[in-house]
């Protein structure tokens, strides 16, 4: 990983504030990523999840699924956030439900990620169908285990069921790995008990996730930011990604021909450099997908935003058939998050595209697969360094 304060915060959960978890850490934020999975969603759930016969909990311990709702806004604050505030969210109009949980920058496995602390019984019905469904991921973290996403685990080489340590950048504790399971969260790669939350000395009540499925989260975030306390921030969980009308990419928003090729010099120059999950620039040896696409646009004067999920927004989605060079091809490769975009690369015409695929792998040029794709991303120079703030 890199340098810990490599990035002004990121876009999906941009929050500039700072608290403590043992040592200096920032609040929520994030990082995700990003290759492509060796695992097929095809395959059971039941595989991600390490065995739960250890944990000693009583079969009630976690209350069974109950009604899913999708997270659409999220809150995040240095300190817990005033009850009178949370009361007044739940009761606000076209809200559907309101998920308090601990929210924290801090390492895992000697990773910098998004940690929450959660209620088992409840924040599962805020993650995606198969996280939500197993009863053995729940228990597990209940009794003291961290899940962590899929991508962290497979393209970060964080073997489950492994003893790792978890906390600040000082203090750390180990703890199992008990499942892979994405949480649904752009950003957040690891999850653990409340109780285990306190434990780690993190922030008690920090966070909120509002689900409110009939009103346009940016209208929503409007009227919240008016109640926040001082500090706290508010923004879109997982904004959709924008598709473009048939022959309706704007004239004049995208890249210049000059700005195309200095992209695509940029990312052969960093042929042969290992794949390191989290890594965006030498200092890391290595880089990860979107770390290289964030390299290579740079030097076209183009920021983008970290994660692959992010980039995926920075223009217009377009078939892989109208793909031209210098545009970004997305695929939603995760069998614990269907539909999020976790892998990207660059296209660079003639069904050639340059990536770092995967651990164990290096930066290279490869032929286009269209397994899991979602298509290619038109890139707006303004609307990439709009998100990359």
């Amino acid at each position: 990983m890199g340098k810990p304060n490599r990035r002004a915060l990121p876009t999906i959960i941009g929050v500039s504030v700072l608290t403590t978890l043992g040592a200096n850490v920032a609040v929520l934020v994030a990082r995700g990523d990003d290759g492509p999975a060796s695992t097929r969603g095809t395959e059971r759930f039941g595989r991600f999840v390490a065995a739960s016969d250890r944990t000693g909990l009583s079969p009630g311990a976690v209350a069974p699924q109950g009604t899913r709702l999708t997270p659409h806004v999220l809150v995040a604050a240095p300190s817990t956030l005033p009850p009178e505030l949370v009361a007044k969210v739940r009761g606000a109009k076209n809200v559907k439900g309101v998920e308090v949980v601990d929210a924290v920058q801090g390492m895992v496995a000697g990773k910098r990620v998004g940690l929450m602390g959660v209620d088992p019984s409840t924040f599962r019905n805020y993650t995606p169908k198969p996280t939500a469904r197993s009863d053995a991921l729940w228990r597990n973290v209940a009794a003291g285990d961290v899940a962590i996403s899929f991508t962290m685990g497979n393209d970060g080489g964080v073997a489950l069921g492994s003893q790792v340590p978890v906390g600040g950048r000082t203090n750390q504790s180990p703890l199992r790995v008990g499942a892979y399971a994405t949480m649904g969260i752009g950003d957040v790669d690891a999850v653990v008990s409340r109780t285990t939350a306190q434990a780690l000395g993190m922030p008690s009540g920090n966070a909120m996730l509002i689900s409110v499925p009939k009103t346009e989260p940016k209208t929503f975030i409007k009227k919240l930011r008016k109640v926040l306390p001082k500090g706290a921030k508010a923004v879109a969980v997982n904004p959709e990604i924008e598709p473009a009308a048939p022959g309706n990419v704007p004239n004049g928003q995208v890249m210049t021909a000059r700005q195309v090729r200095t992209v695509i010099q940029a990312a052969h120059t960093r042929l042969g450099w290992p794949y390191v999950w989290g890594g965006e620039s030498e200092q890391e040896g290595g880089y990860d997908c979107s770390g290289l696409m964030q390299y290579a646009f740079a030097k076209a004067g183009i920021r983008l935003p970290r994660v692959a999920a992010d980039q995926a927004r920075v223009g217009w989605v377009v078939p892989y058939s109208k793909a031209q060079p210098g545009d970004m091809l997305i695929w939603a490769n995760d069998p614990t998050a269907p539909g999020y975009i976790s892998h990207i690369a660059l296209y660079l015409g003639k069904g050639k595209m340059l990536a770092a695929p995967r651990r164990g792998t290096v930066v290279q040029v490869q032929d286009v697969y269209t397994r899991n794709m979602r298509g290619a991303v038109r890139v707006s120079p303004k609307i990439a360094n709009s998100l990359a703030r």
